[in-house]
């Protein structure tokens, strides 16, 4: 993997430092979501925002900046300075880690790509990354843009671009260190017949993250509090037929994400019976780990509908999903066969 191997720890601990910190800015970025904190600063403020206000008067001029907007106006016309101050910090520590998160990955890559020690597999992989750091930041301000003038929040087709970036930012980061542990190059997602049922897995799981976002965004997981039925039907008695495929309705939404999470459970039961059958050894362990990780979101999704959307149970359910990928990555990492 290396040229120069005495590079291999040092790559090493960069590779878990960001992966990390990935998971880190995932985590806060979810409690930004649900605590209404994402809007509370109006500007991309690139460099001018790498500090907090240090007085009384740049408090003021963040909290006026944000009594304009319909946020402010529509729903938190009442809030002090004082409560403010809760908001912004989410969404400040929020972008402090977006910045550290590029510094920490620039500076060391450009030292590497100058010491020549990369291969070219490496090389284009995290040239890969990088765009993709870069392109999140846009992407978050595009975000933040869309619930400025007209709107009290986010768009939630903005807020499910910006939640699926970072976790193709986290899971492009994982694969490259599962291939650096194990010192080889399997390429992620191979056009082929091998394990069919296990790519649509992972299709199913990053499309569910994204259904998951729409829930947060439009507060879907407010309405249908009662599980298996929503209320008292399995398809809501709403409006709902009228709104197929319409997914700016939280009922559809909420349908979507609760039997899409069925369907996956379905196929991972499938793909275990197929594991165990066919007698392929390498797989019982990696897949026991997605098992675990599985049946704990699934359970805390529900949990989520019965208490109210309980904050902490809602981050629990956000953070589970981070392990849930991990572990479906490296199930699938291991179904690969090393040429």
């Amino acid at each position: 993997m290396f040229k120069n191997e005495k590079y291999y720890n040092f790559f090493s601990i960069w590779l878990i430092g960001l992966i990390t910190l990935v998971i880190l800015i995932i985590v806060v970025g979810g409690l930004t979501r649900l605590t209404d904190s994402g809007l509370s600063i109006t500007k991309w403020e690139v460099f001018r925002g790498i500090f907090p206000p240090l007085n009384q008067e740049q408090w003021e001029t963040y909290f006026i900046e944000y009594k304009s907007i319909p946020q402010y106006i529509l729903l938190n016309s009442n809030m002090t300075l004082n409560d403010f101050k809760v908001i912004f910090y989410w969404e400040y520590f929020h972008r402090l880690l977006g910045r550290l998160i590029g510094l920490f990955f620039f500076i060391p890559f450009i030292y590497l790509v100058y010491k020549k020690v990369l291969n070219n597999y490496l090389t284009s992989r995290l040239i890969s990354v990088s765009i993709l750091i870069l392109l999140q930041g846009f992407i978050g301000w595009y975000m933040v843009k869309s619930g400025l003038v007209n709107n009290v929040s986010v768009s939630h087709y903005r807020l499910s671009l910006h939640l699926f970036t970072a976790f193709l930012i986290f899971s492009s980061l994982i694969w490259i260190f599962m291939n650096h542990f194990h010192e080889i190059n399997k390429i992620f997602f191979q056009i082929n017949s091998s394990f069919i049922s296990l790519k649509i897995l992972l299709i199913l799981i990053f499309f569910q993250i994204i259904i998951g976002a729409f829930v947060s965004g439009l507060d879907a997981g407010k309405i249908y509090q009662t599980w298996p039925l929503m209320n008292e039907a399995y398809v809501p008695t709403d409006n709902f037929l009228n709104n197929l495929f319409n997914f700016s309705d939280p009922s559809f939404v909420q349908f979507m994400h609760r039997n899409t999470a069925y369907l996956i459970f379905a196929l991972s039961i499938y793909l275990g019976v197929y594991i165990y059958r066919n007698n392929i050894k390498r797989l019982f362990n990696p897949f026991l780990i997605y098992t675990f990780f599985i049946s704990i979101q699934i359970l805390l999704g529900i949990f989520v509908l019965l208490f109210n959307v309980n904050i902490y149970l809602a981050s629990l359910h956000q953070i589970s999903s981070i392990f849930l990928v991990v572990s479906s990555l490296y199930l699938y990492f291991q179904s690969i066969r090393s040429n």
